[in-house]
């Protein structure tokens, strides 16, 4: 069960800054230019006239639920899946469509951790549990601001290592949403939290991000201890 409470954009306002750490790292051009692929796609916003849009949205219900035929763009269905209204797009408005294209690579990379999340599967589950789709959508802005990706260039430690993760796989943006995500559930968990303590929850994944972020000897994404949540 899920509260009634608006979540999108809420979370993850904290400045950059709290790393307290700033490194000048020059670019290779395959991270420069895998960085500025990426900072064209925040730039995109979820526009519900867009057929790629729409065809994006409904293959993302569909990779959660194959068996069950949406109505439509804007139906109740959606509160399934844990959009906070019948209309998904009103959701975007802090993120914009890559947050939808997080949610639906994670159900296409890993559909196993996907579902075990999106249906609560294991552990000891709240009466008001987090929505899955509008905590997708929060944490993919929480790495935004984690990484300082809005910037020319990131100088954060954890951006700037991030970068490197990015040189190695042009879906490493990706691939951390998925593990972010899990480490949200397993703090989740850990935590006994409730719904009102989802930002408490995100914060603490934000700090243990920033410090497996931090790590000298990660070269992949592969390397990141909390890689190991994730299983197809």
């Amino acid at each position: 069960m899920v509260g009634p409470r608006s979540w999108t954009g809420l979370f993850s306002r904290s400045s950059n800054k709290r790393n307290g750490k700033y490194v000048d790292y020059p670019l290779s051009p395959m991270q420069e230019q895998r960085l500025l692929g990426l900072q064209e796609r925040l730039q995109v916003p979820f526009d519900e006239t867009r057929p790629d849009h729409q065809e994006a949205l409904k293959a993302l219900w569909y990779a959660a639920f194959p068996d069950v035929a949406i109505s439509g763009l804007i139906s109740e269905q959606w509160k399934e899946m844990g959009w906070q209204g019948p209309n998904p797009s009103t959701d975007f408005r802090s993120c914009g469509v890559i947050a939808l294209e997080n949610l639906l690579f994670f159900a296409r990379t890993y559909p196993a951790s996907f579902r075990r999340l999106l249906f609560k599967q294991g552990g000891r589950r709240a009466t008001w549990e987090y929505p899955f789709a509008v905590a997708g959508i929060n944490i993919s802005f929480m790495l935004i601001q984690l990484l300082d990706i809005w910037s020319a260039r990131p100088r954060c430690l954890p951006g700037i290592n991030f970068l490197k993760l990015l040189g190695e796989d042009e879906a490493a943006f990706d691939v951390l949403f998925c593990i972010a995500f899990e480490m949200v559930d397993a703090q989740w968990l850990a935590m006994n939290a409730s719904y009102m303590q989802f930002n408490d929850v995100l914060q603490a994944t934000r700090t243990q991000l920033e410090r497996e972020l931090s790590l000298e000897d990660t070269q992949r994404i592969q390397d990141l201890p909390a890689y190991n949540l994730l299983y197809q």
